[in-house]
Formats: C-alpha cells, sequence, structure tokens
C-alpha cells in the first residue's frame, strides 16, 4: 500500500511540474482500482486501495492549492465528486447521487468520504487530468487535451494517462499565437 501511495504522489507531482498547473486549478482523476490490482477493470474494485491512491494524489495536489475532480464510473454516467467550494465558484448544477463500490466506483467513493464538504455534479471542464487504468477521462477535459507522457506511468498494474489543456488555437493564416 505504501508503494501504491508513493506512485500515485510522484505522478500527481509529475503532472503539476510538466502541466505547470496550479492553485485554483482542477485535476480530473478516473481510477480503475481493479487494474491497479491486475484485474478487469469494474470487477474487483477494493476501497484500501482507492484510499491510498486519493491520499497519494491529494497530498500532491492540496501543497498547491489544486482541487481533485474524481470520476465516477459509467454506472453513474461519469459524475464527478468534488469540493463544494470549487463547483460552487465554477457554477456547477449539482446532482443527487452517492457513489459506491459496485456504482461510481472506488475511487470516487474514497474522494467522497474523504473531501470536506463534496459534492456530485455531472460535467466539468478540468485544466489536467491523469487516467489510472483507462477510464476515459477526456469528456472532462477543457478543450485541448495535450497528452503528457509521464516517467511515473503505473499505478500497481494500472497504466496512467495524463494530460493537460491549452486554449484553442483560432484565426486564420494572419494569426499570431504565444
Amino acid at each position: 500500500m505504501n508503494e501504491i501511495y508513493n506512485q500515485a504522489y510522484s505522478a500527481a507531482a509529475e503532472l503539476i511540474e510538466k502541466s505547470g498547473i496550479g492553485s485554483g486549478d482542477v485535476v480530473v482523476i478516473g481510477c480503475s482500482t481493479s487494474e491497479v490490482i491486475g484485474e478487469k477493470i469494474g470487477t474487483s474494485g477494493t476501497l484500501d486501495v482507492a484510499q491510498e491512491i486519493f491520499n497519494g494524489l491529494n497530498a500532491a495536489f492540496s501543497e498547491k492549492g489544486i482541487y481533485i475532480a474524481a470520476q465516477c464510473c459509467e454506472h453513474l454516467n461519469r459524475a464527478i465528486i468534488i469540493e463544494k467550494e470549487k463547483a460552487d465558484m465554477l457554477g456547477l448544477e449539482q446532482v443527487c447521487v452517492v457513489p459506491h463500490p459496485r456504482a461510481g466506483g472506488s475511487f470516487a467513493t474514497a474522494a467522497r468520504q474523504t473531501m470536506k464538504n463534496p459534492v456530485a455534479v455531472e460535467e466539468i471542464k478540468a485544466d489536467a487530468g491523469i487516467d489510472i487504468g483507462t477510464t476515459l477521462i477526456g469528456m472532462h477535459l477543457k478543450r485541448v487535451a495535450v497528452p503528457l507522457r509521464l516517467e511515473c506511468n503505473t499505478i500497481g498494474e494500472a497504466r496512467l494517462s495524463a494530460a493537460k489543456t491549452r486554449p484553442k488555437y483560432i484565426g486564420g493564416e494572419r494569426a499570431k499565437y504565444e
């Protein structure tokens, strides 16, 4: 369990460094604890593993004032668990649902149990994200998502994908970009 915590912390710290996110930004996290323990997604979720992953991520992100948006599984239409404070800042409409390991997933359940004042929302446009075990977080990232290769590319047996976002380029041939 200590290794899982350390891998989660390392992945979060590396995402912060490579993406440039900071205080007030939101990171969407999709996580299959089944994949982390080497099983097929959606078959063997475990709250103990989820809690270690959440704790490791949260330790790194909270140091920088970054909010976690925990993505539920498809049984809850990939709803998001986030701190009410940030949901209110973003004007997000709350929905009534409580994730549990068999509907929502272990990671979203651990997030809800650990956050100070969690709420559920249907969607968010996050500044960056980490996908642990191919849970498909793209629907919750701002446009345009830019893949990031992390040195820390696994947690347990699960592969990690990460992304940052950038504003869309608009204009034509005369446009200039930063």
